[in-house]
């Protein structure tokens, strides 16, 4: 968990909502843990090989979270921060499921 107890995604409906912050050119594709922002939000940290350019880098981590919790990428939505850093994702499913795959994933600091 973040310095502050807040986690970065949130069980919706459907499935799933989580912010992102996501490392272009990061040298590998990995989820780095948990970090909390400077004004108190809790973000996933995430690094992909693929450059930020054409979308490139966005396809990486839709393919990185679809692996991560066991789902299509088809299941996995950009929902904001399409040229950001700070990116928002839906992925849709069982909430209690995937929040159990997110936190089985996540190696925090």
């Amino acid at each position: 968990m973040s310095a502050t107890g807040q986690l970065p995604w949130s069980a919706t409906g459907t499935g799933v909502v989580v912010t992102v912050r996501l490392t272009p050119r990061g040298g590998r594709d990995a989820l780095d843990g948990i970090a909390t922002l400077a004004d108190g939000q809790a973000v996933l940290k995430a690094r992909v090989r693929a450059a930020p350019t054409e979308g490139e880098a966005n396809a990486a981590l839709v393919a990185l979270l679809a692996k991560a919790v066991d789902v299509p990428k088809a299941s996995v939505g950009l929902i904001a921060g399409q040229t950001a850093r700070i990116k928002r994702l839906a992925i849709a499913g069982d909430p209690a499921a995937l929040i159990a795959a997110l936190s089985r994933n996540i190696a925090s600091p």
